[in-house]
C-alpha cells in the first residue's frame, strides 16, 4: 500500500470516531431490543427509559417496519399527541409520560417500537412487540374411503386444521398415543398455513401412512403447539379410525341358537371372515344322497334363515368366500346341523272300539332322535290318566268315550313334544240328552225344537211333526238335531217326540210346549222359545233309563217375582198406615203431655194405637178391633187397633 492510500485510511478512520463521539443518529452501535410480549386483543405497555429524574418533556415515539421509521406518537411538556394512521386512536399516554399504552393488540402490531428523547442529547431506545394468539381446538377429518394394505406408497390417513392461531402452531401426529415422524415411503407430513385477512394463521397438515392389517383398529389425533405469554400449550384433537381394506385369510360358520335346536326354531346360519371388506359368500349343505354340496339360497346379508326348522334341516353346511379384489378363493371347516325332532305320533287302534262291561287297551308310538316319554291326558279335562306307551281301560261305561289324547316328548329338551287325538266309542243304544223336556211357545210363532242323543253306531234322530230339520255332529258318536216348526193349536196339545236309533236300539225325548201368557211368563221369557230352551250342555246328560223334568226357566222366574212385588205392596200399606196414624198424634211413641189411654179391664195387657179421624162412621168400620168394641157416644172418631196380630 503506498504512502497517500495509507493517509487516506486513517483519515477516514479518524472521520468516523469523531462521528459516533459527536452522536450523530443513526450511526450508534444497534442495541438489542426489549422485548414485550403480549396477546392479542389486549393492551400492550411500551415503557421509555429516556430521561432523568422523569423528564419527559420532549419524546418522539416511531413504529419501524422493514427498516422504514414513521412517526406515530409525541410528548411534549408531559402532554401526548398521536400521529395520523394506524395509531391514531389506539395509542394513549400512561403516567408522567414515561409509558405508551397501545390497546386492541392485532398480529400487524408485531413490530420494533423506538422511542427518541432529544434532551438533554438526543438518544433512543427500542422495544420488539411480541404477539401471541391460541388457535381454535384442532378438527380433523378421516379418509372415509379407506386405506388398502396392498398399497405401493403412502395414502392419505387424515386431515388436521387449526384455525386463527398467531404465530403459526407446530403439528405432531399421533397414532395409538405415539408420536409419528417422518418415514421414506411409510410416513409423510405435508403442513401449510394460509393467512387470514386478520393476520392470524390457519394450519393444515395431511398425514399419508402405508398401513398393515393391524390398523384396523388404530386412532389417530394431532397435536397443536403454541406460545403465550404465560408459557407453552398444547391442543389435541378427537381420535379417529381409518377404514383398513386387507384380505381375507379365514372363512367359518357361526348358527343361532347355540346348543340344542328342535323342530320349530327359528336357526341362522351365516358365514364370517376375517377380511375387510369381506369377500362374497355362498353357503352349502352336503346332499346325503350325492354327497355333493348344494347351495342355499339366503338372504340379500348372505344369512340362511331356516323358520321353521325341521328334521330335513339337519346336514352338514360350508361356506365359500370370493375375495373380488384378488379373486382368490377360500373355503370354510364344515360344520354340523342336528336339529332335534318328535313325529309321527300314532295310537293303536286307531279308531278305538269297546263294549260296555269290556276292557280296551291303546298304544302309543312316535319317531325322534331322542329319548322319549310318554302320558296320557283325558281329552274334555286335561287329567293325566297314565305315564307310558300303553292306556288301559277297564269295565267300560258309557261315560268312558270320548277323546283320549297322547303326548310323546323329549324331557332333555323343553318344549320339544307332539300328540295326538283319538277318540274311543262305546257300544251302545243311543243315549238321549233329555228324556223329556218343557219348553213355552207363543200361538202360530215358528219355533226351535232341538234334541241331542248320542250313542255307537252313530245314531239318525227322526221327529214325529213335520217341519225343516238340520243335524250338526257334536263329535263322532254325538249328534244335535234341531226341528223348525209352526206352532199350531194341535202341536200344543200333543207336543213333539225325536227318537234316535242305531242297530242297538232307539230311546226317545218328548217335549212338552206350554203357551206364553201374560201371567206367566216376563217380557224377556220369549227369548226361551229359541234353540236355547231345549239344548242341554253335553255335560248334563241323562242316563238313558231315567226320566227327567226340567222346570222351564221363564215359570220360575214369574213365580219369584211375583211373589216380590206382593211383599212390597203389603210392606208399603203398612208402612202408609203408620205415617198416617204418626201425622195424626194417635201414635204415643214419641209425644210428651199425651193423656194416658184407657182400656176395659180385659185389655189392659194389650198393646194399642188411638187413632183419631174425621171419617165417616161407616168407613172407620174397617178399622175396628178384633174385639168388635162398640164407640161410645161422643168418641171423638176415636178408635184402638189392636196391634198384637
Amino acid at each position: 500500500m503506498g504512502l497517500p492510500a495509507l493517509g487516506c485510511a486513517l483519515l477516514l478512520a479518524l472521520c468516523c470516531c469523531c462521528r459516533r463521539a459527536q452522536g450523530v443518529p443513526g450511526e450508534a452501535e444497534p442495541l438489542v431490543p426489549e422485548l414485550v410480549e403480549v396477546e392479542v386483543g389486549s393492551t400492550a405497555l411500551l415503557r421509555c427509559p429516556l430521561g432523568s429524574q422523569g423528564n419527559f418533556s420532549h419524546v418522539d415515539w416511531f413504529s419501524v417496519h422493514k427498516e422504514k421509521r414513521t412517526l406515530i406518537f409525541s410528548v411534549r411538556q408531559g402532554q401526548g399527541k398521536s400521529e395520523p394512521g394506524e395509531y391514531q386512536h389506539r395509542l394513549s399516554l400512561q403516567g408522567p409520560g414515561a409509558i405508551v399504552a397501545l390497546s386492541q393488540v392485532t398480529p400487524h402490531d408485531e413490530r420494533v417500537f423506538l422511542c427518541q428523547g432529544r434532551r438533554p442529547r438526543s438518544q433512543e431506545h427500542r422495544i420488539q412487540l411480541r404477539v401471541f394468539k391460541a388457535p381454535e381446538e384442532p378438527t380433523i377429518q378421516v379418509n372415509s374411503k379407506g386405506i388398502s394394505v396392498n398399497s405401493q406408497e403412502p395414502e392419505e390417513v387424515a386431515t388436521c386444521v387449526g384455525r386463527n392461531g398467531f404465530p403459526v402452531p407446530q403439528v405432531v401426529w399421533y397414532k395409538n398415543r405415539r408420536a409419528l415422524k417422518e418415514e421414506k415411503n411409510r410416513i409423510h407430513i405435508q403442513s401449510s398455513q394460509i393467512v387470514e385477512s386478520s393476520g392470524l394463521y390457519t394450519l393444515k397438515s395431511i398425514l399419508k401412512a402405508q398401513l398393515v392389517k393391524e390398523d384396523r383398529d388404530a386412532q389417530f389425533y394431532c397435536e397443536l403447539s403454541y406460545r403465550l405469554p404465560s408459557g407453552n400449550h398444547m391442543k389435541e384433537s378427537k381420535e379417529v379410525t381409518v377404514p383398513v381394506f386387507y384380505p381375507a385369510e379365514k372363512l367359518w360358520l357361526e348358527m343361532e341358537p347355540v346348543g340344542m335346536v328342535k323342530e320349530g326354531d327359528r336357526v341362522e346360519i351365516r358365514c364370517l371372515a376375517d377380511g375387510n371388506p369381506p369377500p362374497a359368500f355362498t353357503i352349502s349343505k352336503k346332499n346325503p344322497g350325492t354327497g355333493e354340496m348344494d347351495e342355499q339360497e339366503t338372504t340379500e346379508s348372505g344369512v340362511l334363515v331356516l323358520e321353521p326348522a325341521k328334521k330335513q334341516h339337519s346336514g352338514v353346511y360350508q361356506c365359500q368366500g370370493l375375495d373380488l379384489e384378488d379373486m382368490t378363493s377360500l373355503s370354510s371347516d364344515t360344520q354340523e346341523l342336528l336339529v332335534n325332532y318328535v313325529s309321527d305320533v300314532r295310537v293303536s287302534p286307531a279308531a278305538p272300539e269297546g263294549e260296555e262291561g269290556r276292557s280296551l287297551v291303546l298304544t302309543c308310538e312316535a319317531d325322534s332322535n331322542q329319548v322319549l316319554e310318554f302320558q296320557w291326558l283325558r281329552e274334555k279335562t286335561g287329567q293325566v290318566l297314565n305315564k307310558g306307551p300303553a292306556l288301559q281301560l277297564d269295565d267300560l261305561k258309557r261315560e268312558a268315550g270320548g277323546g283320549y289324547r297322547c303326548v310323546a316328548s323329549v324331557p332333555s329338551i323343553p318344549g320339544l313334544n307332539r300328540t295326538q287325538l283319538v277318540s274311543v266309542a262305546i257300544f251302545g243304544p243311543p243315549w238321549m240328552a233329555l228324556k223329556e223336556q218343557k219348553v213355552w211357545a207363543k200361538d202360530n210363532a215358528m219355533l226351535n225344537l232341538s234334541c241331542e242323543a248320542s250313542g255307537h253306531p252313530r245314531p239318525s234322530i227322526s221327529w214325529n211333526v213335520n217341519g225343516t230339520v238340520s243335524e250338526r255332529d257334536q263329535d263322532p258318536q254325538r249328534v244335535l238335531s234341531t226341528l223348525n216348526v209352526l206352532v199350531t193349536p194341535e202341536l200344543l196339545e200333543t207336543g213333539a217326540e225325536c227318537t234316535a236309533s242305531n242297530p242297538l236300539g232307539r230311546n226317545t225325548t218328548t217335549i212338552l210346549l206350554k203357551l206364553v201368557s201374560l201371567t206367566t211368563l216376563t217380557p224377556d221369557s220369549s227369548k226361551t222359545t229359541g234353540p236355547s230352551a231345549s239344548t242341554v250342555s253335553p255335560h248334563a246328560r241323562a242316563n238313558s233309563t231315567s226320566t227327567e223334568k226340567k222346570l222351564p226357566e221363564a215359570e220360575s222366574k214369574g213365580v219369584v217375582i211375583v211373589a216380590v212385588i206382593v211383599c212390597i205392596l203389603v210392606l208399603a200399606v203398612l208402612g202408609a198406615v203408620l205415617y198416617f196414624f204418626y201425622k195424626k198424634g194417635k201414635l204415643p211413641c214419641g209425644r210428651s203431655g199425651k193423656q194416658d189411654i184407657t182400656l176395659p179391664p180385659s185389655r189392659k195387657n194389650e198393646f194399642v194405637v188411638e187413632v183419631k179421624s174425621d171419617k165417616l162412621p161407616e168407613e172407620m168400620g174397617l178399622l175396628q178391633g178384633s174385639s168388635g168394641d162398640a164407640r161410645a157416644p161422643g168418641d171423638q172418631g176415636e178408635k184402638y187397633i189392636d196391634l198384637r196380630h
